[in-house]
């Protein structure tokens, strides 16, 4: 099973000592999560300001810095579209990005989810199909290029974890009835982070961790950094599996 570090998500720079914003901060804390057992990436790129960006520069220094840390290892960023909300301003500049992101999570509820996925597998770049709900679910179930996805991403966001269970068992009934091919990486945020992720770890899903979906460990102490997160999520998984 795969886990994926997560690296900075939307966080404003400065919320934990350890987030990296630049480059550099990149590469450093994504070379520290593969030592410590991820075995992928994912990033959003910022400007020089700290401000999440998709154009092709901003993207370029981040991919280059952090696969030149880690050589062969997956890295994708997000396409939220807070980020750019513009669809045809996505489209315009995924086309033009000199260096492509091995990925892109594209989350299904946004309105550019279905032209920006079409038009990143023309790029030969991989779609994480995003769905948070058991709406976008359905939604992404309508595609009709649903299972050329990389996988699909079930996110159940800052929710309780009890009730983020639930949500995610929705999710996942509802794909595996339609035969949903791709592999599903089911992950939380906030509150139903780890109770997500040793979810994941009791059905045999791929997951993720990193400082974008929490800031503390299963015991509620403050992670030090995206490789602590990683590898207390490792003997997390061991556990659960």
């Amino acid at each position: 099973m795969l886990l994926k570090a997560c690296l900075n998500g939307d966080r404003p720079a400065g919320s934990h000592p350890a987030l990296p914003v630049t480059p550099l901060e990149l590469a450093q804390a994504a070379r520290d999560a593969v030592e410590a057992g991820a075995g992928a990436l994912h990033l959003h790129p910022r400007d020089g300001e700290g401000r999440e960006s998709l154009e092709d520069g901003v993207v370029a220094a981040a991919l280059g810095a952090v696969r030149a840390a880690c050589p062969g290892i997956p890295v994708g960023i997000s396409s939220g579209f807070w980020i750019l909300p513009d669809v045809e301003a996505q489209l315009a500049v995924a086309r033009a990005w000199t260096v492509r992101p091995d990925f892109v999570s594209v989350n299904w509820h946004e309105a550019h989810a279905v032209a920006l996925a079409e038009t990143l597998l023309g790029l030969d770049v991989g779609v994480e199909a995003g769905v948070w709900t058991v709406d976008a679910a359905r939604a992404s179930l309508a595609w009709p290029g649903r299972d050329r996805a990389l996988r699909v991403l079930v996110e159940v966001m800052d929710r309780e974890p009890s009730g983020a269970r639930m949500e995610a068992a929705a999710i996942l009934n509802l794909l595996d009835g339609a035969d949903r091919t791709p592999p599903r990486l089911l992950h939380g945020a906030g509150p139903s982070a780890w109770s997500l992720l040793e979810e994941a770890g009791r059905l045999g899903l791929d997951t993720r961790v990193g400082l974008e979906d929490t800031l503390t460990l299963p015991d509620g102490t403050p992670a030090l950094d995206n490789a602590d997160l990683v590898r207390v999520a490792r003997a997390v998984l061991a556990s659960a599996g």
